[in-house]
């Protein structure tokens, strides 16, 4: 996406990227495919679960960092699977050993199996700690503007409200809560969870939200490498109309040319 004054790229903890589009590593086949949906996709963070994959912590098995190297990506480890606050913060601490110091991680704490909806208890309470620690904190939690405003107060770099339950494919469930989280942030908002298609992602940035973070919707296509290639396009295309303004919405059409001084017919 072109950069410009009326475009500004995205900045997270004072570091600028090209791309809006955030992609997950999780659910592909191998790391060829990691790798080629997220060259498809253009995105420049992307995100691990320090829990599942392996980054150094197992000598001797495939390393993701092979195939998407820090030098060429920002690495955005999280910490899925964790349900209580004390479990993200350590895991936290062992993505900063893990990756030299590495500051910036998304964090999600998870209270429920089956929908993997957030607790947003432990995960303020998480939160808070790691701000404390020296994290750049980007925080996964449910939609609603209260808690998206208190987590921006603890000092967290950017909230992911969810669009729909993680892996779900339902797209933007309640766009009306996400626009009163964006109209109201200091801090990137960005989508996270729930979309299916492209043009899912669109609407969020047509909302205006700064960024979609999505892992399912590329992984689980029939064609990743095409889907992350869609994805991309549809978060620039949502940006660029959000930017543009869409016309209001009529009930009835009206003449796109004034009809003053029109000839009569005869």
């Amino acid at each position: 996406m072109n950069e410009s004054a009326k475009n500004p790229a995205l900045t997270i903890a004072g570091k600028t990227y090209r791309s809006r589009l955030l992609t997950g590593t999780g659910k592909f086949k191998d790391l060829e495919e990691t790798r080629l949906a997220t060259e498809a996709a253009g995105a420049d963070i992307v995100t691990l679960a320090i829990r599942r994959v392996n980054i150094g912590q197992n000598p001797g098995e495939p390393n993701l960092l092979d195939v998407l190297p820090p030098d060429k990506y920002t690495i955005l480890p999280n910490t899925a699977g964790c349900y209580t606050a004390e479990d993200a913060v350590r895991t936290c601490k062992l993505a900063r050993e893990l990756l030299d110091g590495h500051s910036l991680v998304k964090l999600e704490v998870l209270g429920d199996e089956r929908t993997l909806y957030p607790d947003v208890v432990q995960t303020l309470k998480a939160a808070e700690q790691l701000v404390a620690a020296d994290f750049d904190v980007m925080v996964y939690t449910s939609d609603d503007p209260i808690l998206a405003r208190q987590l921006e107060e603890i000092g967290c770099v950017a909230v992911m409200p969810l669009a729909a339950p993680i892996g779900s494919g339902l797209g933007i469930q309640n766009r009306y809560t996400l626009l009163e989280i964006i109209e109201n942030a200091k801090v990137p908002i960005i989508v996270d969870a729930g979309v299916g298609t492209a043009s899912d992602a669109t609407i969020a940035m047509e909302l205006g939200c700064d960024g979609v973070l999505m892992n399912t919707a590329i992984a689980g296509a029939r064609d990743p490498i095409l889907m992350a290639s869609a994805m991309r396009h549809a978060v620039i295309a949502g940006r660029e109309a959000f930017l543009a303004g869409r016309i209001p919405r009529k009930r009835f059409a009206s003449a796109s040319s004034p009809i003053d001084g029109l000839i009569a017919a005869s």
